[in-house]
């Protein structure tokens, strides 16, 4: 087991004060918005096993079978296959979509077959992986994710009375699901851009006037003037995640973080396409024929909770898996609804240990309390790396998030 160095990546996006609080350091005045965890080749963590410092990416590459196991090798290939990370939103990220597994390969090929440069920053695809991802939240979190019913969208769009609106609620009144949503979405990011910002000036202002609901909008507006992706952004579901529930998010499904501190694991992909509240390229053919235009109630996910005391946070998907150990007191089966409070147990009292052991890869990261990791304590925002078949037991009290993947 090896505690791990991570980087954290100061986006724009980022809040200046989440993962500070957490890591009970002083804030610089910067953004700070993401802590990646794992063997990303954009920043991987470091460790040091007695020679020094060394990235993770190096140690796996030099002996994949011994770090991730052989069955985790045999099925994802010689790599990390998942991404864990601290995402700390103080303004909204961008509005995005990933593709699927089939649509990620054709995508790379296609623009590798046309000598798109890798790093060009109007390329889409990165690589031929898909990226689903789990976001839990630590804090209260709001984001933005898949479809609202078109007459759920037109209802919200009509009540601010803007002129320039009225066509798409009369689309979204007219046509069936999905061809009501994507007539509007392409009519919406494929409208004269000049036109497109009175609109969305007009649809702010009006917003700011009736509040309630539409104070999300408001906000993104004034983060985002004139970007067509407020007006996109309406045609979503608004969701509020409390401590400890989370959300998956699958291909296709257009979603944004808005603001919060969360634990996000997603598989190893840098494949995003966007939709708007984004300076970056927008690339609307692709972006329409990836995105699955169909409403949907977004599933809040609240982990379930066994005898041995793990929370697990169910996913269709093999990349990754999230679970979580509140450690309090010495009855190893916890209260699924216990949120990070439990850190407020006496160190003293502890909890049993919990053994972890496992034939798969897993990054241990602490939210809460000063857990141990065989015997690492463990601070909040502090992680480690257990390599495959490795012992791992956790005890203590305090939260632990734990990271693997499904074999």
């Amino acid at each position: 087991m090896d505690r791990l160095s991570n980087t954290v990546r100061p986006y724009a996006w980022g809040s200046t004060t989440l993962i500070p609080e957490l890591l009970g350091t002083a804030p610089t005045g910067e953004p700070q918005a993401e802590m990646w965890m794992g063997a990303h080749p954009g920043a991987p963590s470091r460790l040091d096993r007695g020679s020094g410092e060394q990235a993770l990416s190096d140690l796996i590459d030099a002996d994949p079978e011994a770090e991730l196991g052989v069955a985790a090798t045999g099925k994802f290939g010689p790599r990390l296959p998942f991404l864990l990370k601290l995402l700390a939103a103080g303004s909204p990220l961008s509005l995005q979509v990933h593709p699927d597994l089939a649509q990620a390969k054709r995508g790379y090929a296609d623009e590798e077959s046309r000598g798109v440069p890798i790093d060009a920053p109007y390329r889409n695809y990165k690589d031929t992986n898909h990226k689903p991802e789990l976001i839990c939240a630590l804090t209260p979190f709001d984001g933005l994710c898949g479809f609202r019913t078109p007459a759920e969208a037109a209802e919200l769009l009509a009540r601010l009375d803007v002129d320039s609106l009225k066509p798409y609620v009369d689309i979204l009144h007219a046509h069936p699901e999905e061809a009501a949503l994507r007539e509007v979405l392409t009519a919406v990011l494929g409208a004269d851009p000049a036109e497109m910002a009175i609109t969305v000036a007009e649809a702010a202002a009006a917003a700011e006037r009736i509040g309630g609901d539409y104070a999300p909008y408001v906000s993104i507006a004034h983060h985002y003037p004139g970007d067509p992706g407020v007006i996109a952004a309406m045609l979503l579901n608004y969701v509020q995640l409390q401590p400890g529930e989370a959300l998956f998010l699958g291909a296709g499904v257009p979603h944004a973080y808005l603001n919060g501190l969360g634990v996000e694991i997603m598989a190893n992909s840098d494949n995003v396409l966007r939709c708007g509240l984004t300076p970056k390229h927008v690339d609307v053919p692709e972006l329409l024929r990836i995105v699955r235009f169909e409403a949907t109630e977004p599933a809040v996910l609240r982990p379930e909770a066994s005898r041995s005391g793990e929370e697990l946070y169910e996913t269709p998907i093999d990349e990754f898996r999230l679970s979580r150990y509140s450690l309090a007191g010495d009855s190893p089966a916890q209260d699924s609804s216990a949120q990070d409070s439990s850190a407020q147990a006496s160190p003293a009292q502890g909890a049993a240990p919990r053994d972890l052991t496992a034939d798969t890869p897993q990054i241990l990261l602490c939210t809460a309390g000063t857990p141990r990791a065989n015997g690492i304590e463990l601070t909040p925002g502090a992680s480690v790396f257990v390599p495959a078949g490795e012992k791992a037991e956790l005890s203590g009290t305090g939260t632990v998030f734990r990271a693997t993947v499904v074999v």
